[in-house]
């Protein structure tokens, strides 16, 4: 079970973190609360953290690259 890819819904209070595997088997669904995801992805080996670029996504990629996760952000659909 080794986390290469995670999607992270960024929200107020609330997050969606979603984590698959090489060949893209989901392996990690979870909600964490705000203060909880940098704990959270302290703890995760380094990987590609994809998040949907809003006002609080570069707080958060900045958070995450310092744990040494790839952050790329994804332009909203409308």
């Amino acid at each position: 079970m080794k986390i290469t890819t995670i999607a992270l819904d960024v929200a107020k209070q609330i997050f969606q973190v979603h984590g698959a595997d090489a060949e893209g088997r989901v392996v990690l669904r979870r909600r964490l609360r705000r203060s909880q995801v940098a704990a959270f992805f302290a703890n995760v080996p380094p990987c590609v953290a994809g998040l949907e670029a809003c006002c609080g996504a570069h707080y958060w990629s900045r958070v995450l690259g310092q744990f040494g996760h790839t952050v790329r952000l994804i332009a909203p659909s409308s």
